[in-house]
């Protein structure tokens, strides 16, 4: 997609607001996503769900935004990259209050279904635009950016930790937290690119396979969400059945695991810029598949903790790595992201339960072994990844719009 020449060149004063201003926006976005996981029980018992129907609505999320994501290029087309964030994450977190109310499974699926499209699109909106200020920027900020979102999330949780705990009703907490994260939201996108496409450019196709670019870079994302999905969600779990841990520190694992990985999100920039995409993702998967294989081989919970430690460090930086490659690998980069993240969020959506039906035919420590084969697996193909490096610097990095313009 090229852009209008007059939206073309930004001075370095606006790219760099623009980087704060997107930052902003990846931390509300997360914000929803921390903010709605606590409270889960609660939508669970208002919809008087079984476990297993909490499952099967578990997954319209995941469906929604991987139906809607190929909509975010279209979109961004025909409004601009400004205005179409601005109501995609308007979207999104006004989507917050839908679970909550409503009163049973059909209701919910419908509720999950428009949850997930506009947290897809958004998404989708997002990274496009960070990878355009990261173009502008001339240097790496896609893990920060991410990490920013890890942030919001676990800030977003704490507050839902605080309001359950309260006994608050979910679709109060909702709605308070559902305007406050829209008005921040707002406030954030005054400040991002303004990007438009040229008057004559062709508008990308409202649904579209992706290309085999993206199939390939998401497959390297695929291997990374998978060990961070699987961890989140069995890490305590495990430590609680496979080294019988209590349960107060088998939960306080999930935390410890999520705090790594912001730590080394918010970190991993200055890494790339100093090694490169693809030597940081081989050293992380490295790090990632011995920290799979302690966790198995570990005989007590210190030594489980460390390897959770690692295996967070180690894949902490791949997503957004994948991201920014993706929005660099061709003619239509939010085709590409949209690609990606529909292969990572599918990655995400099968990973815990995939963790679980192992188990269930074999055991916890197998299913961590098969863990440990697919963080191998970011060491083998981290060099998909190296379109995510970032451009040579021109004279005026931060002016310029690049040779291939990203909307």
């Amino acid at each position: 997609m090229t852009m209008d020449s007059t939206a073309a060149v930004f001075s370095t004063d606006q790219v760099r607001r623009a980087r704060y201003a997107i930052a902003a926006v990846f931390a509300v976005h997360g914000a929803v996503t921390g903010s709605f996981a606590t409270r889960v029980p609660w939508i669970q018992d208002h919809a008087g769900l079984s476990a297993g129907q909490l499952g099967i609505a578990l997954a319209f999320p995941a469906i929604g935004a991987s139906l809607a994501m190929p909509l975010a290029g279209a979109i961004s087309h025909r409004f601009g990259a400004r205005t179409a964030l601005r109501g995609l994450l308007m979207l999104w977190t006004l989507a917050l209050i839908l679970p909550s109310l409503a009163p049973n499974l059909l209701t919910l699926c419908v509720a999950f279904m428009v949850y997930g499209a506009s947290a897809g699109m958004s998404d989708v909106a997002m990274n496009a635009l960070g990878v355009e200020v990261e173009n502008r920027l001339n240097k790496s900020i896609m893990s920060g950016l991410h990490g920013m979102w890890s942030m919001g999330a676990l800030i977003g949780s704490a507050a839902g930790t605080v309001a359950a705990h309260l006994g608050a009703d979910a679709r109060l907490h909702h709605a308070i937290a559902a305007l406050a994260l829209t008005t921040l939201g707002l406030i954030a996108c005054r400040q991002v690119l303004d990007l438009h496409s040229e008057p004559d450019t062709k508008a990308p196709p409202r649904f579209t396979l992706p290309p085999r670019s993206a199939v390939i870079i998401g497959a390297v994302g695929f291997c990374a969400v998978f060990a961070e999905g699987a961890s989140l969600d069995w890490s305590a779990v495990y430590l609680r059945d496979v080294l019988d841990s209590s349960a107060g520190l088998a939960a306080a694992s999930t935390t410890a695991f999520a705090l790594t990985m912001a730590v080394a999100r918010i970190a991993g920039d200055r890494v790339v810029d100093r090694f490169g995409a693809v030597r940081t993702v081989r050293t992380g998967g490295g790090l990632a598949t011995v920290g799979g294989v302690l966790v198995v081989t570990a005989p007590n919970m210190v030594l489980a903790l460390c390897g959770f430690g690692l295996m967070g460090l180690g894949i902490a930086v791949v997503v957004p790595l994948a991201f920014a490659a993706a929005g660099r690998s061709g003619s239509n980069p939010s085709r590409a992201i949209a690609g990606v993240a529909t292969i990572t969020y599918t990655s995400g959506l099968i990973a815990p339960s995939a963790i679980g039906s192992l188990a269930e035919a074999t055991s916890l420590v197998v299913s961590f072994g098969l863990v440990s084969v697919l963080a191998f697996g970011l060491v083998l193909g981290a060099g998909v990844l190296r379109a995510g490096d970032r451009k040579v610097p021109s004279a005026d990095a931060g002016v310029p719009a690049p040779a291939e313009p990203r909307p």
